[in-house]
């Protein structure tokens, strides 16, 4: 009995919203944007009229005077705390990386009749579109895992400064809860968010708003604080319903869009200045998906197959060195230097090489810049991975003991390749080292790896891992940097009298030194925990 009655509230809402508002509004912004063309001078005039506010600047808030230490402040995130004020690229993330890519390109169609919308009938066709029959655990975990990094990246400076100075925060949207309260929470010390709340059924989104309708501010601002004021309010310039909004509390202030495009640097947040260090993230799609950015991956994607196809064949079929000419003539752009270590014969033991993780295809290209084949270890790979694979691959089991023998044995067979961190990170750290590989050999070799993707990334902590290495060759220009240090001086290993822990710490800050990036203690457990809500750990019959 469910369904029906879903789908007799759909009908009911596009017979009456989709087909007779929207039509109605359409026509009425046709004929003003005619009599607007006919009329330039009134345009002109009409748009000076609706940019003044009412309210100062928030680059006109007083950030030097210390002894003002505001208790509250309330405003929205679309719009003023982040700079964009279109949030089609976030309701595309849902689609694409909660749903698929079909429902992101649904989700792109509709941007042909979007624009005749109004805000609250836009707001529902995406709301809809986008979360329509997704699960609550997958919505929440792009809240959690995919969106911050797209919001912090977006983050309006000026006006995080004032939230900075306030010790409760409160934020009202429109926008549903679900999709900004784990980035609220979690990077920004939210104190309160009220958002619209969407209708489920059971563990789903239906696609459709709750019983109390799309989030109006100002009422659900009187509702949360009742009689009380909160002391300052942060709105849109352009928005009279924000202007009412922060019309009811002791000191207001606007966000100006023209302020962000005549003065960029001054609103965009430096990386060094977020709130919480953006570590993990996860998610595909490494580029934020405006309208335009988005139709360009559609047009890409039929020639970003068959070009992954391509350099995947050609790093499995050729010699080495056609593989680097091949590779390189397709777009993947190729960095190799260093210290290249020459076979010595009077060990009987082959050379450790540890590198830095950034994606499965590390010792891949590893055992390329060397032009020799190296086996590699690792805690969890696809058997399609495994296939494709151009060099040997061997599992661990997590047992310490069990693994340190079968690292032992590799080693008196040959060159061996093993990354520490145990997990990939995007960002620019380096999670903690596991020391078992220092307590293996004496001959070690560091080395930085680094990779860059424009449009797709090739790593996942929720998603179908064997799928990684073709969606890292899809982006049109990826980037491998491969930097060989050189040999671990004898007096740094255990061999010196160090133990593995000081040398596997040791080796970490000198990578990080290599690459310019941060030491971190966090683990593998810590990252999956985070982004996917378990350990980590991937059972056999997961791997595909």
């Amino acid at each position: 009995m469910v369904f029906p009655v879903v789908f007799l509230k759909l009908a009911d809402w596009v017979l009456y919203q989709l087909l007779a508002n929207s039509c109605y509004r359409a026509a009425r912004k046709m004929r003003n944007y005619g009599f607007f063309l006919r009329n330039q001078t009134l345009r002109s005039s009409f748009h000076q009229q609706a940019s003044v506010s009412l309210f100062p600047s928030v680059s006109k808030f007083d950030l030097a005077n210390n002894n003002t230490k505001f208790e509250t402040l309330v405003c929205d995130i679309h719009g003023v705390l982040l700079r964009s004020e279109t949030f089609f690229p976030f309701f595309m993330l849902v689609a694409f990386e909660a749903g698929s890519i079909f429902r992101a390109f649904l989700l792109l169609l509709s941007c042909s009749f979007l624009w005749v919308l109004d805000y609250e009938l836009k707001l529902r066709v995406m709301i809809f579109i986008s979360f329509c029959g997704l699960k609550k655990k997958d919505i929440e975990t792009v809240g959690r895992a995919v969106l911050p990094k797209f919001y912090l990246e977006n983050l309006n400076v000026q006006a995080y400064e004032v939230w900075s100075k306030t010790s409760s925060k409160f934020v009202f949207t429109s926008l549903p809860r679900v999709m900004v309260e784990g980035f609220l929470q979690e990077y920004m010390g939210v104190n309160g968010v009220v958002g619209t709340e969407l209708h489920t059924v059971g563990n789903r989104f239906t696609g459709l708003l709750s019983s109390s309708g799309l989030l109006v501010k100002h009422k659900a601002l009187k509702e949360y604080f009742g009689d009380k004021k909160p002391d300052v309010g942060l709105g849109r310039s352009s928005s009279l319903h924000d202007h009412y909004f922060i019309s009811l509390c002791k000191e207001a202030y606007v966000v100006h869009k023209e302020d962000c495009r005549n003065n960029v640097p001054s609103c965009e947040m430096p990386r060094e200045k977020y709130p919480k260090p953006l570590i993990f993230h996860d998610g595909r799609l490494a580029f934020l998906p405006t309208p335009f950015a988005t139709l360009a991956m559609f047009l890409w994607l039929p020639l970003g197959i068959l070009l992954a196809i391509f350099r995947i064949l050609v790093g499995i079929c050729l010699p080495y060195k056609l593989a680097i000419f091949f590779g390189t003539m397709s777009g993947v752009q190729l960095k190799f230097e260093g210290c290249f270590p020459s076979s010595n014969s009077q060990h009987k033991k082959g050379v450790l090489y540890v590198c830095t993780h950034r994606t499965l295809l590390d010792p891949v290209f590893l055992s390329t810049a060397l032009c020799k084949p190296l086996t590699a270890v690792t805690y969890s790979l696809s058997k399609m991975s495994e296939i494709i694979a151009p060099i040997k691959t061997v599992r661990l089991t997590r047992d310490r003991k069990q693994d340190g023998e079968t690292m032992q044995k590799l080693l008196s067979e040959g060159d061996l390749v093993v990354c520490p961190e145990g997990t990939t990170c995007r960002e620019p750290y380096l999670l903690r080292f596991s020391s078992l590989f220092a307590e293996l050999a004496d001959e070690i070799v560091p080395v930085a790896m680094n990779a860059h993707v424009s449009m797709f990334y090739g790593t996942t902590a929720s998603g179908l891992k064997w799928l990684d290495p073709i969606f890292f060759f899809m982006n049109p220009r990826p980037s491998y940097h491969v930097q060989i240090l050189g040999k671990v001086p004898r007096e740094f290993t255990c061999a010196g009298g160090k133990s593995s822990f000081e040398v596997a710490n040791y080796i970490q800050r000198k990578l990080a030194d290599a690459l310019g990036f941060e030491c971190t203690t966090l683990t593998r457990r810590d990252k999956y925990l985070m982004l996917a809500g378990n350990e980590g750990i991937v059972n056999e019959n997961k791997r595909n």
